[in-house]
């Protein structure tokens, strides 16, 4: 398989306030780059996003805005290109909306959510989150809410889904964002 997992970090509950962002990229079932980035977010940091993952505005006094960290991952965001998150829906989201508050335009992409995956192929687990899902299925999860170890862990679910349960039972949880 070949897709970009990607993990998002908040500084509060704006979707638009990104702190951090990791991309994990896999080729032919193998990681084979990864990408990580504080991001100096356009609003204030909350105390319990900060008790989560141990961002700090100090951390991010001089990290870039997210408008200055898109023109080096823009071009991983394309039609054809399968752009994975566990908790799709909240990565995507934060996406969209850090795009739409920097007033640039929303990609396409291909997408697939390892939460969904997870509950399709384990419901007899007690939960589907990150943790649950990696204790699960054997992966290592040492620091979980720092964005490059949970992308880390999204990519290794999704291989070891594909292992269990081939690619073509994955093929339907993916549509086109945008």
């Amino acid at each position: 398989m070949n897709f970009l997992a990607m993990d998002f970090e908040t500084a509060n509950f704006q979707p638009y306030s990104a702190c951090s962002l990791a991309m994990v990229m896999v080729k032919n079932n193998q990681e084979v780059g990864k990408f990580y980035t504080l991001i100096k977010p356009p609003t204030s940091f909350a105390p319990r996003n900060i008790a989560i993952h141990g961002i700090t505005p100090a951390m991010v006094r001089t990290a870039p805005t997210f408008a200055e960290v898109w023109p080096e991952i823009a071009r991983l965001f394309q039609p054809e290109h399968l752009i994975i998150a566990h908790n799709a829906p909240f990565d995507n989201g934060v996406l969209n909306s850090c795009l739409t508050e920097a007033d640039l335009p929303l990609p396409q992409f291909l997408s697939l959510d390892t939460v969904k995956t997870s509950r399709k192929f384990f419901p007899e687990w007690p939960n589907h989150r990150l943790p649950t899902c990696c204790e699960s299925l054997g992966i290592d999860l040492t620091n979980h809410h720092d964005a490059l170890a949970d992308a880390r862990a999204c990519a290794e679910i999704l291989l070891k889904e594909q292992d269990l349960f081939g690619t073509n039972s994955l093929k339907k949880f993916i549509h086109l964002m945008n």
